[in-house]
């Protein structure tokens, strides 16, 4: 276990942001992990994975510790139900594509999600209709206080949308170590109620969709829209959708029945960020270095050497555009690090 000063974190962050860490090293062991944890010598201490839902700032004064665990275990299985054990570092999309492999459904709907495994629970990821909670069993951690391992059931970490105990009571107070899922071996549960789905669908003439075709069609969409982080820095959707009440959102579809929309509850609806982004002007138009990218304005993008700072002044710009005209407010989905 190396440390590292003054490393450019430019290849561990999907947005390809050149910021500098003033220390920085990779563990590959859950024993390596706690005892860097447990090293006094480096009071601030930032847990990185894949890097893909950060916006980093020039130079931070911290140690980076890239957790790199790896492996995949089957733990138990029967006819209906397979129980899968994910370490952290396993790259999310290959880790999919592992489950389409062994036939095991539920995560064919966030194929092409970057970024790692460990990662995934802090947000709650989740993608056309899917969210990660509905696979999810537990998980293990690090405690940061004390450097033990325990395990955090589903009830412990708290989901919601994009949203879980980690980011809240639970901040800075954990290291996920690996994840648990319980995946469907037979009579898989086929989500392909949304649009594009359904379009992409219709495109290839499939009617009796598999959890491979659903998985297809996903990667597709998501090509067509997103660009590929190693030609063109992101984090994927910078900006979470808003959910607003029942009567904001009466004030906004009467004002723009043509928007869409999507009922979370009887009181609740989603408005997509990315249309009331559109709206306002800014998809494909660029400012210096940072901009919005052309065919999706909820990614934010850097064309070349675009700082943290320049991407950060531009998503500001953009809420409060968004807030002027529609009176919504949207929020980052990434992590600023500083």
């Amino acid at each position: 276990m190396i440390i590292y000063d003054h490393f450019s974190l430019k290849n561990y962050n999907t947005f390809g942001i050149d910021a500098t860490a003033r220390h920085f090293v990779e563990v590959t062991t859950i024993e390596e992990l706690q005892d860097i944890l447990n090293n006094k010598e480096y009071p601030r201490k930032i847990l990185i994975g894949g890097g893909s839902n950060m916006l980093l700032t020039d130079y931070i004064d911290a140690l980076f510790i890239h957790v790199n665990l790896k492996g995949k275990q089957l733990l138990s299985q029967d006819n209906d139900t397979a129980i899968v054990k994910v370490m952290a570092g396993e790259n999310w999309h290959d880790m999919v594509m592992w489950t389409l492999e062994n036939d095991f459904g539920g995560l064919e709907n966030m194929s092409l999600i970057p970024g790692n495994t460990g990662t995934a629970p802090i947000q709650n990821i989740g993608a056309y209709g899917v969210e990660l909670k509905d696979c999810f069993v537990s998980c293990e951690a690090v405690r940061i206080e004390d450097q033990q391992l325990v395990t955090l059931s589903k009830e412990e970490c708290k989901f919601g949308y994009r949203d879980s105990y980690f980011k809240n009571e639970g901040k800075d107070k954990y290291v996920i170590t690996s994840v648990t899922f319980s995946f469907t071996k037979n009579n898989h549960k086929i989500n392909s109620g949304y649009g594009a789905i359904e379009n992409q669908l219709e495109k290839e003439n499939i009617l009796n969709p598999t959890i491979k075709d659903i998985s297809n069609a996903v990667i597709a969409i998501r090509q067509s829209k997103l660009p590929d982080p190693k030609e063109l820095g992101n984090s994927g959707s910078f900006f979470k959708n808003p959910i607003v009440n029942k009567e904001i959102f009466k004030e906004f579809n009467l004002k723009y029945p043509e928007a869409p929309f999507y009922k979370v509850s009887d009181e609740l609806y989603k408005i997509p960020a990315g249309w009331l982004i559109e709206q306002c002007g800014f998809k494909g138009k660029r400012f210096g270095d940072a901009g919005v990218h052309k065919n999706q304005a909820l990614v934010l993008v850097n064309y070349d050497n675009a700082t943290g700072k320049d991407i950060l002044d531009l998503a500001a710009k953009i809420i409060a555009e968004v807030k002027s005209k529609f009176n919504i407010e949207i929020s980052p989905e990434v992590n600023l690090i500083k």
